[in-house]
C-alpha cells in the first residue's frame, strides 16, 4: 500500500467541516470507523431515523470524500476513507 499524501481542495476542506458538524454524521462515521467496514443496515440509527434520512446523511458523507459506499445488489457496504480524514486532520492541525 503506497502511502501517498492526499491534499484537500478549499472545497473538500469545507464540505468534510459541514459534514462532521451534524451529530448524527459524526455518530455514523464513528460506527462505521470502529467497524473497519458495515453494511448499512448494521447502523444503530436504523432503529431511530427513517432510511430516507440515513441515506442523505450517507450521501453528505460520501460527497465529502470521508467514506466509500460498495454496493452488492440492494446492500450497500460502508468504508471510512481513512486518508482522507487524516488530510483533513493535517490541515486542521496546521492552523
Amino acid at each position: 500500500a503506497t502511502n501517498k499524501k492526499i491534499a484537500l481542495t478549499d472545497e473538500q476542506f469545507a464540505a468534510i467541516s459541514r459534514a462532521l458538524a451534524d451529530p448524527r454524521r459524526y455518530a455514523m462515521l464513528r460506527q462505521i470507523a470502529a467497524a473497519g467496514e458495515m453494511a448499512c443496515c448494521s447502523l444503530e440509527e436504523q432503529s431511530i431515523i427513517s432510511p430516507a434520512t440515513i441515506s442523505h446523511h450517507l450521501k453528505e458523507l460520501a460527497e465529502a470524500g470521508l467514506i466509500e459506499v460498495e454496493r452488492e445488489g440492494r446492500i450497500a457496504n460502508l468504508h471510512m476513507r481513512r486518508p482522507v480524514f487524516e488530510a483533513y486532520l493535517a490541515r486542521l492541525s496546521s492552523l
